[in-house]
């Protein structure tokens, strides 16, 4: 019997802001300023002598690009934040959504006890299998632990009510000594039954402190497929209690989950990148990630428009660009020219999140401003900035700060 999946789908989510070609007034007023932001900041003498023309029209309220720019330094006092201030991930929830238990929905081929197995799950009174299967899980016989832990994890995946009976039965310890088996099915069945519990916010801290981290890591490293997205998705789950944020990332599962980016199956690159979203919240994480070397993974998948993981990736990026480190590898990788197509031919959202990319990697560095003008970023960017959503014009609305800053050295 093999266990699959443990993640729910994430693109069944719609997206929170309209990616059709309408022009819907929830994103017909927005990216402009944020473009237009990064417009000036780019512009350099060549773009402004006057062979680039702007066509500009009044309806969209900008007039032309230096009536806006003007706007746009007026507008900044009222704001009354620093641009580092403006997250550029508070609409990723559309993009990601939870791991959820595994998907398999098998139970054993004997009759009897599929039968017992379907009224354990349907019953309010399961306790006393679940007793005997937390017992069964010491057993001297591998199959029997197999067994067990297989079923134990079919009664957390389907009724949420045995979540927390079966941690309060004692199971979540030797699961987690499962976990650190060396038969790769018997890791498989802990790891899937470990985050099955997680999904329980109750026993999210328990299984954290009963040590289950650096077990976790070690199968999303020598795991099956399986088991590596599966104990990726349990790592998301604990993740979600920031102190835990630092313990996954000191326990070694930064570079695992890159590897895991790039090299998993398509459900598995969605379960590292959600994990690493999570943990990349943490700077120490950020760090470790480019030192993991996330950024050739992170751009591939952004250059490749068809491939559902734009936006993940994407926002992924936008964590850490905050970080020297990640500027220079993204640029090194070929960043700037997958950004500035993404702001030409993506969604609404997708091309928000480049040019809001563009503009935190141009901040402070002249050199980078030369190279997004040169991959043509100037011409979209105009465009964007009369058709954007609105979400971007508070990002948009710190460009006179930007500009007012001294530059320094690409990279500090």
């Amino acid at each position: 019997m093999s266990v699959t999946r443990a993640c729910s789908d994430w693109d069944s989510v719609r997206p929170a802001t309209c990616t059709c070609s309408c022009s819907c007034s929830s994103s017909s007023s927005s990216a402009s300023r944020l473009s237009l932001s990064l417009y000036m900041h780019c512009s350099c003498n060549s773009a402004m002598n006057g062979s680039l023309k702007v066509n500009t029209d009044s309806s969209n309220g900008i007039g032309s690009v230096m009536d806006a720019a003007d706007s746009l330094q007026s507008s900044f006092t009222y704001m009354g934040r620093k641009f580092a201030d403006i997250s550029l991930n508070d609409d990723s929830s559309s993009a990601f959504s939870d791991c959820n238990s595994d998907r398999s929905g098998e139970f054993p081929t004997t009759s009897s006890e599929s039968r017992r197995l379907f009224l354990a799950c349907a019953s309010e009174n399961s306790d006393e299998l679940i007793a005997q299967l937390v017992s069964d899980l010491d057993s001297s016989d591998i199959d029997e632990q197999k067994k067990a832990a297989m079923e134990l994890r079919l009664l957390a995946k389907n009724k949420a009510d045995n979540r927390i009976k079966i941690a309060r039965a004692g199971a979540i310890k030797p699961l987690i000594s499962i976990v650190s088996s060396g038969d790769l099915q018997l890791q498989e069945y802990g790891v899937t039954a470990i985050l099955n519990l997680s999904l329980c916010d109750e026993n999210k801290e328990e299984i954290a402190y009963s040590g289950a981290i650096k077990p976790l890591v070690r199968a999303l490293k020598v795991g099956t497929s399986t088991a590596r997205e599966n104990a990726a998705c349990a790592l998301l789950r604990l993740s979600q209690i920031d102190d835990n944020k630092i313990a996954i990332g000191r326990s070694g599962a930064i570079p695992p989950l890159v590897n895991l980016l790039e090299n998993g199956h398509f459900r598995g690159k969605k379960d590292a990148c959600t994990a690493l979203y999570s943990l990349c919240s943490v700077k120490e994480n950020k760090i470790r990630a480019v030192q993991a070397g996330i950024m050739k993974p992170l751009v591939e998948m952004m250059s490749d428009l068809g491939s559902n993981m734009v936006d993940k990736s994407a926002y992924v990026l936008s964590l850490l660009v905050s970080v020297a480190d990640a500027r220079a590898s993204l640029v090194e990788e070929g960043g700037i020219p997958v950004l500035v197509e993404i702001v030409e031919v993506g969604t609404q959202r997708q091309k928000e999140i480049a040019a809001a990319i563009l503009l935190q990697l141009c901040e402070d560095c002249p050199a980078y401003r030369t190279l997004v003008t040169r991959e043509g970023a100037i011409p979209p960017l105009v465009a964007l900035s009369q058709t954007g959503t609105s979400r971007a014009k508070q990002k948009a609305g710190y460009h006179s700060w930007c500009q007012s800053r001294p530059t320094t050295a690409c990279g500090h």
